[in-house]
């Protein structure tokens, strides 16, 4: 799959995936070879002879000899096999049935036309027999069902909400599986359903879906070609304002997009993520530049910016980038820098914890919301494990905690092993004894 332009306007601003899993592949080949007892239904009148007579016309045919037979017949294939996933129920039979809409639909989009408009007649067709096949136990038919619903998603000029929303439940729930090969399946379903405009707020909406797939990119095991496809669906997502306006704020995935950025050796990471981050910028500047500059993202532009790249639009976009958080430093206050870069939890020796003056100007700020940036300085010191974390935490509730219940934390890092812990930690306790009531 190929990133176009970030500027795009049409209904869909990225290419079609083809969802390709070998694992499917084989159990396709494995299913393929078992042979259906298609006379046998026909005499007990489950199906017609014309009906019969269509399915052998087919079967067990791929590629040109398959387009041959079905050229003059395509949408009655299409009713055909949509009408036998709806009366037949064997496992085997309902596996079969499924190849044959797929073989039908590889490499011929343009077929799907013609599932498409069996909605004229009946609006639960054709998905509702495909979402039927999602709920199977079988191992084999949820997949392939999942890759046909993907076909006729992605191919409709209005796809179903309704389709779309089981197919991300199944998507979440599968992206947890133990099985790689089945969290890439569910992946690559996402890489192309998602390139609806209409279905990414539908994604973005389903319960726990979000929060599944940044776990999936947050894995230490993942691969580059995985993490690249994840963050592909983030950067599909990003252009969608309300994604764009509330990702990083309730996910803090600008700071794992950097991250993952910095330690990637491969190009096409570090173009989705640059990518993605250009599309934050764009859609959603003043919920997200903050968090960008706590993260020092405009270093890491300027030194993105004197690599060579074998893809030129990476340098347009790092450009972008770079000029954009130049342009907005002094917007910036520094009193925004300073929360975003305490909710990203990731606390450094930045100016703001080390100017007397910061603490004078902005106080007040951190009494608003009932003290929520002080709780969260108060959840860092009970959590964080990093030395460095817990000295600028506990040296910033020195300046200015105000009556929040973190005193016996502070006073168990008097005795941290880590000398700055326990240094800042005193000049805490002094605050809390003389400024706040709390002692």
């Amino acid at each position: 799959m190929v990133l176009q332009s970030n500027n795009a306007n049409n209904a869909a601003e990225v290419t079609l995936a083809v969802v390709s899993n070998s694992f499917l592949d084989d159990l396709t080949a494995t299913t393929r070879a078992r042979p259906i007892p298609w006379e046998g239904y026909q005499r007990a009148t489950l199906i017609t002879q014309r009906e019969l007579n269509y399915i052998k016309a087919v079967d067990k045919k791929t590629g040109e000899e398959l387009s041959r037979a079905v050229d003059k017949a395509e949408s009655v294939y299409a009713e055909l096999f949509i009408s036998l996933l709806q009366k037949l129920v064997r496992v085997d039979t309902i596996q079969s049935i499924l190849i044959l809409i797929d073989d039908l639909l590889t490499d011929h989009e343009e077929r799907a036309t013609y599932f498409l408009e069996l909605t004229k007649n009946d609006p639960a067709l054709p998905y509702a027999p495909l979402l039927k096949c999602l709920r199977n136990e079988d191992e084999f038919v949820p997949l392939k069902a999942s890759k046909i619903l993907t076909t006729l998603l992605s191919a409709s000029s209005k796809p179903s909400t309704d389709a779309a929303q089981e197919l991300f439940r199944w998507t979440t729930a599968h992206l947890q599986s133990n099985n790689a090969a089945v969290v890439d399946l569910a992946v690559q379903v996402l890489e192309s359903v998602l390139r609806q405009r209409d279905l990414r707020p539908i994604y973005w909406h389903t319960p726990h879906a979000m929060d599944v797939l940044v776990r999936v990119m947050k894995a230490d095991s993942q691969s580059p070609q995985m993490q690249y496809q994840v963050i592909y669906c983030f950067w599909i997502l990003t252009f969608d304002l309300e994604v764009a306006q509330n990702l990083n704020k309730r996910h803090d995935i600008i700071p794992t997009l950097v991250e993952i950025a910095k330690s990637s050796i491969k190009e096409k990471v570090i173009r989705v993520i640059i990518s993605t981050l250009r599309n934050l910028v764009e859609k959603a500047p003043e919920a997200n530049l903050a968090a960008m500059a706590a993260v020092k993202l405009l270093t890491f532009t300027e030194n993105l910016s004197t690599r060579k790249w074998s893809d030129g639009d990476i340098l347009e976009d790092v450009n972008y980038l770079k000029t954009e958080l130049e342009e907005n430093f002094q917007m910036l206050t520094t009193f925004e820098v300073y929360k975003a870069e305490l909710l990203s939890g990731r606390l450094t020796w930045s100016p703001p914890h080390q100017s007397d003056l910061f603490w004078t100007r902005n106080w007040r700020e951190l009494k608003k919301d009932n003290y929520a940036l002080l709780r969260v300085l108060a959840r860092l010191l009970s959590t964080a494990n990093d030395p460095v974390v817990l000295s600028v935490a506990a040296s910033d509730i020195g300046q200015f905690l105000q009556e929040i219940g973190v005193k016996q934390r502070i006073m168990e890092l008097m005795s941290h092993e880590d000398q700055e812990v326990r240094y800042n930690s005193v000049n805490a306790s002094w605050s809390l004894i003389g400024g706040t009531g709390l002692a």
